[in-house]
């Protein structure tokens, strides 16, 4: 899809950046002790606290993430919501009361309560940084996505900006800013995702995904292909095949390359029949790579042949094939979508001489195939792999959540334990209205023809642009403002690792409140450049799976030691201590040798000597195991 910078765009993004600017500064003269810059004094009223949870959560994945991933998968992508949700329920029965409790500003305040052990100060400041910058490569990623269609401004062009904003927040005023920038946005998100919602279903669905005057959607096309005696032919005499292509049609990733009388180049993808005929789909994305420059549908991009692609391509009401549904509610709208046909997209790369084509064609499937689950994760013949990699994923996610640092040290910020649960609460409600905007923000991006098939990240903000600039920039500039809060976030957990845990704590310096604010602050700086350079090294990835890896890093370090110490009287220092290496050195480990990871490498997937791509299902188990049996080994002598 063609992106075009509006003024108005531009105006309403630089007026949230500057209300989120103006609140850090405004707070930043009432910060002055250790406290109130990484806990906010402990002054956040539960309700503020609750919705804040809810801004920080709801990061670029929440947003950006699994709306793309429902729009390209359907049901599937609507299972991390339910594991995003679902992790809530151990942050509030389990972990909680315990944290407000027992700590003081970092996680590792209550996981070292009662042991005083520097071995634990170090190694749960290194598993915050490592969990902390896992997390940050998604919203550094969502980010650059996010500025492109708004100001016009290349990828790393929008992680630049959105780092140094963040630095800026939390070297001035740390957590209380912090918290009011999540509260702010986590309030907006809500309320201008209900709206979208709304005016989605009050569209209903069509089969012409036009939306808002944008380029003119591009027509499905089939041709009937015969393959007679080895010779292969064409039903339209408009296109011809290459001698090497019509020779190997059964060995290029079931595609022919064509040329039409223009000498245009298309790809076709190849459908086959149970009586041994054929026929083509035209594929309507095509990116190519040729003597180093990249070529979208065979022409530079300035030439705009970009096309809105997904959508429905026929739809039912009361029995009857209509072109439009009118206004819908929320269950008629599954409903229908349920009856029709609908498009996706998957996504190949083929090499022909010295150029190599990225491949986007139409998957055509019914809706009610789409509404549940097996486009991601497989459930008819899944191999033992498939099955053990989506278990794995689901236990990252559900146990996830409350090993978050920057989750955690929100607990900080109220007054009492009871404060503590009451904000979980507010929290769940509001997260679990989000996630189902999500479900029809998602199934509305798909069948609307809106989406970016270069980076699924956009498919909710692209939905908004089909109903004008105005929306498109409010939805975006909150989006933005929601991964600054989450960076914010994540970067004040790792500051008060940095500065408390480790200088303070670890290394005995016995700083006075102004030091530890300085090292802070000095922290957040260092912070911010890596997850900089990180957000630009991962452009691409959905964010939504890059969080998954992150879910899984934290819930192997950080969750059997806090809940071993919680309710585990044989718990020692050293098993605590080894469980947090075992579980982080495991899930980093497990990922940087997954296939997703070898295909970053360049390499193929199969060459990777792991086969699972999410490590929950061994870290987590090991990092247990690892606590019972050091514990069981070092029991005090009686």
């Amino acid at each position: 899809m063609v992106y075009a910078t509006s003024p108005i765009a531009v105006f309403i993004f630089f007026f949230f950046v500057v209300l989120v600017l103006g609140l850090s500064f405004f707070f930043a003269k009432k910060t002055k002790s250790a406290e109130g810059y990484f806990a906010a004094g402990g002054s956040i009223h539960w309700a503020v606290n609750g919705v804040a949870f809810a801004g920080d959560y709801l990061s670029a994945a929440s947003f950006l993430g699994i709306c793309g991933m429902i729009a390209s998968v359907g049901y599937d992508g609507f299972l991390y919501s339910i594991g995003y949700l679902a992790g809530w329920i151990v942050a509030l029965f389990i972990i909680a009361e315990p944290m407000k409790r027992l700590g003081k500003y970092t996680f590792t305040d209550a996981l070292d309560f009662k042991f005083g052990s520097k071995g634990i100060r170090f190694m749960a400041a290194l598993s915050t940084l490592v969990v902390s910058m896992f997390y940050l490569i998604p919203q550094m990623v969502g980010a650059g996505v996010l500025v492109t269609p708004l100001l016009g401004l290349p990828h790393a062009a929008g992680v630049m900006i959105v780092g140094a904003i963040v630095i800026v927040i939390v070297a001035t005023a740390g957590m209380t800013s912090t918290t009011y920038v999540q509260f702010l946005k986590g309030a907006l998100l809500i309320i201008f995702s209900i709206l979208l919602v709304i005016l989605l279903l009050a569209r209903g669905i069509n089969l012409n995904p036009d939306q808002g005057g944008r380029k003119p959607y591009h027509a499905f096309q089939t041709m009937e292909a015969i393959m007679d005696k080895g010779d292969l032919s064409l039903s339209n005499s408009e296109y011809s095949i290459g001698d090497e292509w019509a020779k190997s049609v059964f060995h290029k990733n079931g595609f022919l390359k064509l040329t039409d009388n223009d000498g245009a180049v298309s790809f076709w993808k190849i459908k086959r029949l149970e009586n041994g005929g054929m026929f083509l789909t035209e594929t309507q994305y095509v990116q190519s790579l040729k003597n180093g420059k990249k070529l979208y549908n065979g022409e530079p991009k300035e030439a705009g042949k970009f096309y809105p692609v997904g959508h429905v391509l026929e739809v039912f009401s009361n029995g009857k094939s209509v072109a439009s549904t009118g206004r819908l509610g929320p269950i008629s709208y599954l409903s229908k979508l349920k009856e029709s046909t609908i498009v996706l997209w998957g996504k190949t790369i083929i090499k022909d001489g010295g150029e190599k084509f990225t491949i986007y064609y139409q998957k055509v499937l019914s809706g009610k195939k789409v509404l549940r689950p097996g486009l991601k994760f497989k459930t008819e013949n899944a191999t033992p792999v498939q099955k053990l990699n989506f278990i794995s994923l689901m236990l990252a996610l559900f146990l996830g959540t409350a090993s978050l640092p920057h989750i955690l040290i929100r607990y900080y910020t109220v007054s009492e334990p009871k404060n503590a649960r009451k904000s979980t609460i507010v929290a769940i409600a509001t997260i679990g209205l989000f996630y189902i905007l999500t479900l029809y923000m998602g199934l509305g991006a798909m069948v609307s023809g809106v989406m970016n098939l270069v980076d699924s990240n956009m498919a909710g903000p692209l939905l908004a642009l089909s109903f004008g600039t105005v929306l498109f920039a409010i939805i975006s500039a909150i989006a933005f403002a929601t991964v600054l809060g989450t960076v914010s976030g994540l970067i004040v957990a790792s500051t008060g690792a940095i500065a408390h845990d480790f200088f303070d704590v670890f290394l005995d310096l016995k700083l006075t409140d102004k030091k530890k604010v300085f090292i802070g602050k000095i922290s957040a700086v260092v912070v911010g450049i890596i997850a900089i350079w990180l957000g630009v090294i991962f452009k691409g990835m959905n964010v939504s799976f890059l969080v998954g890896w992150a879910f899984a890093v934290a819930a192997s370090a950080n969750l059997p030691s806090m809940v071993m110490v919680l309710f585990w009287s044989k718990t020692t220092k050293q098993g605590v201590t080894f469980s947090i290496i075992v579980g982080m050195s495991s899930a980093v480990g497990l990922i940087l040798l997954s296939p997703d990871m070898y295909v970053r490498y360049g390499l193929a997937a199969s060459q990777a000597p792991v086969a699972l791509n999410n490590p929950g299902i061994i870290s987590i188990p090991l990092s247990f195991l690892t606590l019972i049996l050091v514990s069981l080994m070092t029991q005090p002598k009686k």
